[in-house]
């Protein structure tokens, strides 16, 4: 079961999507919210933190979560504050019940990874493309539009017709067709 508990949160956070299963993850922790309190009313037993990346709206709540649960992070640079453990490119990593490629996706972040199953048909797409073909900010720290394109790119191969649920960063989960907008993200990314 994929929950977003940022969901209805007025301040600015990311969404940070609680995977239950197997293996209880929350991929990306939010901020300027009570993460720990929305976990506990849960009654969510974690495992770990996986983050899609570092900027500050997607790890603001990581310390209070780590120090709650007594779990450790896991992100594609462990020279980033609060990540424990890297997970490299195509390193499978397992959320709730299934097995995720992660996919090193920079442009938005040097540090941006995707996690998708193609098993589940669920992708958690971060901050490099979201609903109706948005696409990740560039002009940041380490924004680069042509590297997101590639990312895009490479994001849209990969994922096949199979793809039911496109997880991002901000904004609601897809559900119809995520494959399009990833398609249209792309698109849009030439144009700008």
């Amino acid at each position: 079961m994929i929950t977003n508990i940022a969901r209805g949160v007025q301040a600015f956070t990311s969404n940070a999507f609680l995977v239950e299963g197997d293996r209880t993850v929350l991929v990306d922790t939010g901020a300027n919210f009570d993460a720990v309190g929305t976990l506990d009313e849960r009654e969510a037993d974690l495992d770990a933190v996986v983050l899609t990346h570092t900027h500050s709206d997607h790890v603001g709540n990581l310390d209070s979560v780590k120090d709650a649960f007594g779990v450790e992070a896991w992100g594609f640079d462990a020279d980033q504050p609060g990540v424990d453990n890297a997970i490299g490119d195509e390193e499978t990593v397992r959320l709730g019940d299934d097995g995720y490629v992660a996919l090193h996706t920079p442009g938005h972040k040097n540090d941006h990874l995707c996690f998708y199953s193609a098993g589940a048909g669920v992708l958690f797409a971060g901050d490099l493309v979201f609903q109706n073909g948005s696409f990740g900010r560039t002009d940041l720290e380490e924004g680069d539009r042509g590297r997101l394109i590639e990312s895009i790119d490479r994001l849209s191969q990969r994922v096949d017709g199979h793809l039911a649920e496109m997880h991002t960063g901000h904004g609601p989960s897809v559900t119809t067709d995520p494959a399009r907008d990833i398609e249209m993200a792309g698109q849009a990314a030439r144009m700008g």
